[in-house]
């Protein structure tokens, strides 16, 4: 049976929670605009189709994602172009305003699936796979209307013979006699049925013997997936996609010669299934429709569906999933998935659109689905830009500034503790999927620290790296926080009203947090030995006329959103 839908309209705090899980930051208005809407209207617009990015470029040429590679450009550096490219989209460049929160959402979808069909960039060692990975994620995270093929079953298919994966998972080593078990292994474990409900694993006292699945059946998909090679050319290109993909090896007679065209028998844990070639010898098409026979029969075992929504759950809601949890809201969602062809769109339409996904919005410790999730470096980054309107110099016209800002903030991530892209196991980032951890993962002392620098450097405009990307808060409260900026107890709570999961909506932060983060903001008067209020209303009112005001509201708006962006509060969402 369905989640039971959330009623009647979101309101500002609901709107802020659902953007902050469902994107990688809104505005205020953005929250604003979403409070008025119900569950199903916010989610008609999260899931409204927008544009395509535009391709990365090289500074002062063209597009490099092509069949030949640049001659001007080493291959690192196109690399690094593609991360920072991407990180650009998660920063809205070159995204019109009405189109940010629906391009929010498909990147977050886009990012969800490489957390769980991971990548890792030094392993690939090939921007223009890691390029083509990334249009294939993106091209099946939105449902596609009637397009019966966009859905996650479809999307496994095509990852058994991606260049990106057939590099990171040895796929382009497994032959016909020397069989390479890396890919089939990570595809039941990591990419389809898993091993059960992380700490609730049933246990097994057979040899081989994984539950759902079995080594046989490991050692009998990894022949099926024998016999493909990256395409270093990039000119095979799949046509339900036309996106590069790999290719069969072949003799020099062009005749295929290294997949194992025998009968594959599968374990009573895949109900004893058995893929018959449908060529002797093999080819390229018999060799893909074996491929789509094992996948299949993978997600015809009711564990995959499962399995798959736990990924979702985690990623959108919350990491520790309860037997009851699993029993009741995981279940629901499975079938939801499995309904619907195994299109992603709609369980998560139905998650965050559920009442579910709002219960925990209260004052109980005990509920943890609301503002309990550690923020990764990258919502905590992206959160923050996108929030006060960061803009990023234009990849297209500005493309040497575009990337060097880029370069900046790939670096900041990699200093909290997350290295994009580019993750340390083929499991993907540890706070996704690592037990007990999980999202803890992204919290110690020396990223801690370098969360709080990044706050303090980017809060903070005499910043003197040339690549520094600053936000002018003077500005951004002049067009966002004006109507109650003389009364600081006022603005305090409006701008935490947006910035932190809070509890209630009309219980915002206690007394003593209150009067904590407005010592923080007024103590420059304290300094100065000025009376406090009157010398933030007075430096407020007089910022455009007198540049010594000026300096000072901009100093205490500093110092106030650095104490409020380095709290714990804005380290959860």
């Amino acid at each position: 049976m369905p989640l039971a839908p959330y009623s009647g309209t979101l309101g500002k705090k609901a709107s802020a929670h659902l953007l902050r899980r469902a994107t990688f930051g809104a505005t205020k208005p953005d929250i604003d605009t979403f409070a008025g809407y119900t569950a199903t209207q916010a989610l008609n617009e999260l899931f409204r189709s927008v544009a395509s990015p535009a391709a990365p470029v090289i500074p002062g040429g063209g597009a490099w994602v092509n069949t030949t590679p640049d001659p001007n450009e080493d291959e690192n550096t196109q690399q690094a172009y593609f991360i920072r490219w991407w990180l650009g989209q998660l920063l809205h460049t070159n995204v019109a305003p009405a189109d940010r929160i629906p391009f929010g959402m498909r990147e977050r979808i886009t990012f969800f699936l490489h957390t769980h069909l991971t990548t890792i960039q030094e392993v690939v060692n090939s921007s223009r796979a890691l390029y083509f990975q990334n249009l294939l994620l993106r091209r099946y995270a939105f449902d596609g209307g009637s397009d019966p093929l966009l859905n996650i079953r479809d999307l496994t298919k095509k990852m058994c013979i991606d260049n990106a994966m057939l590099v990171l998972l040895d796929g382009r080593l497994n032959v016909k006699g020397s069989p390479n078990e890396n890919y089939a292994r990570e595809l039941f474990e990591l990419y389809t049925i898993g091993k059960g409900l992380s700490g609730q694993e049933p246990a097994s006292n057979t040899p081989g013997d994984y539950t759902y699945y079995t080594e046989q059946d490991v050692q009998a998909a990894a022949l099926v997936l024998s016999g493909f090679n990256n395409d270093i050319t990039f000119a095979t290109i799949d046509p339900d996609t036309s996106l590069p993909r790999g290719k069969a090896k072949t003799s020099s007679g062009n005749v295929v010669n290294q997949h194992d065209n025998t009968v594959k028998q599968f374990s009573p844990r895949m109900g004893n299934t058995v893929i018959t070639p449908l060529a002797t010898p093999p080819t390229e098409a018999s060799m893909i429709d074996e491929i789509s026979q094992l996948i299949n029969m993978i997600y015809a075992q009711p564990e995959t569906s499962k399995n798959i929504c736990r990924k979702i759950y985690r990623f959108f809601v919350y990491h520790d999933i309860s037997v009851a949890v699993d029993n009741f809201i995981i279940a629901d969602l499975a079938a939801t998935l499995i309904a619907n062809n195994y299109k992603i769109e709609p369980v998560i339409r139905e998650l965050l659109g559920s009442q579910h996904f709002y219960d925990s919005m209260d004052a109980s410790v005990d509920n943890d689905n609301f503002g309990a999730l550690i923020k990764s470096p990258l919502d905590l980054m992206c959160g923050t830009l996108n929030f006060f309107e960061y803009s990023m110099p234009d990849f297209v016209n500005d493309t040497q500034s575009f990337y060097e800002k880029a370069g900046h903030l790939v670096m900041a991530l990699s200093d909290q503790g997350m290295n994009f892209v580019n993750p340390y196991d083929v499991a993907g980032y540890e706070a996704y999927h690592q037990y007990p951890l999980f999202n803890r993962h992204w919290i110690n002392t020396n990223s801690l620290t370098q969360r709080y620098k990044f706050i303090l450097d980017t809060m903070t405009t005499d910043n003197m790296d040339a690549d520094a990307v600053t936000v002018d808060l003077l500005d951004f409260y002049s067009n966002r926080f004006a109507a109650n900026a003389l009364d600081p107890d006022a603005l305090v709570r409006e701008v935490v009203s947006y910035l932190f999961p809070l509890s209630t909506e009309t219980t915002e932060i206690t007394t003593a947090r209150l009067g904590w983060f407005k010592t923080q903001f007024l103590k420059l008067g304290d300094v100065l030995n000025q009376p406090q209020p009157a010398f933030w209303q007075f430096s407020w009112n007089n910022r455009n006329a007198i540049p010594a005001s000026k300096e000072d509201a901009r100093g205490m708006l500093q110092d106030k959103i650095n104490t409020l962006l380095q709290s714990p509060e804005y380290q959860l969402f």
